[in-house]
Formats: structure tokens, sequence, C-alpha cells
């Protein structure tokens, strides 16, 4: 069982209220091939929401209390962050998820790049906080990008 990114799968969950609807992903979760997962909602936050950012480093130093997740307004949104990546972790386990394919540049779905931290739009290098724990539990995840150019 492959789970994704509820966003990817076309469903209006991200930070402003809009999807990133990949057709090949959508047509999985139709097929019961795949699982969707929306880590910000099942930590607590809604949508819309303010757009977060990880600041002092990238997931996986969030994990280890070395950097936080501060939304645009300046609230400190670790703690949802962390919660989600962990209630997404064990939705992995539960369907025994074979790949994960996570929205890329996202503070907790990025699985190569994410925002820098200073909400100018800049990217770097870096796993945001879902998928940092996802890949120290062994989980094989991937951009949505990197799903196409594999799989398809």
């Amino acid at each position: 069982m492959i789970l994704v990114s509820a966003c990817l799968a076309g469903l209006e969950v991200r930070y402003d209220g809009a999807h990133c609807l990949h057709n090949k992903i959508r047509k999985l979760v139709d097929e019961n091939k795949a699982v969707m997962i929306c880590p910000e909602l099942l930590g607590g936050l809604s949508t819309p929401r303010e757009p977060a950012e990880i600041i002092g480093g990238d997931g996986g130093d969030v994990l280890d209390g070395k950097a936080k997740v501060v939304d645009r307004a300046g609230n400190d949104v670790t703690i949802q962050f962390i919660k989600g990546a962990y209630a997404t972790l064990e939705k992995a386990k539960e369907i025994n998820a074979t790949i994960v394919v996570l929205k890329e540049n996202s503070p907790s779905c990025g699985s190569s790049r994410i925002y820098n931290g200073e909400f100018k739009g800049e990217k770097v290098a870096g796993n945001g906080v879902t998928a940092a724990l996802l890949k120290r539990n062994g989980f094989q995840v991937i951009s949505e990008e990197q799903f196409v150019e594999t799989f398809y």
C-alpha cells in the first residue's frame, strides 16, 4: 500500500485551502492502492492556516529539539507538526506502507527540499518533520516529482 499526501490526491487541505492534484496519485487512491494523509491536519491545525516554515534547521532538527516550526504570524506550531508526524508514522505502520509520497517543499512533507525559514520563497535542501520521522523509521519517502519520474 502507498501512503500519499492528501493534497496530492486533490483534497483541499493545504495551508491556503487549495490542493496540488496529481492525477496519477489520485488514480491510485481511487483504485484503493493508496491511502491519503495530511500530517498538519492530524496535528491539529486547521484549513486554511498561516503558512509555516522550519526555523533553525530541518525536520530532523525539529525532532531533535534543535529547531522549531513557526507560522508567518510568529506562532510556534512545532508541537502540532510533531504530533502530526507521529500520527502519520502510526498510519504508515498500520497500512504497512511500501512507499510514502509526500508533497515537496512542505515543512511537514518535504522529502528533499523545504523553505528556508525566512518566508521569502527560498528553498534549501532538507526534510520536513514528517518526512524526517518516516525516514528515521525505515520508510521510503519520495516527492510527487520523484514518484512521477520513477513510476510513470
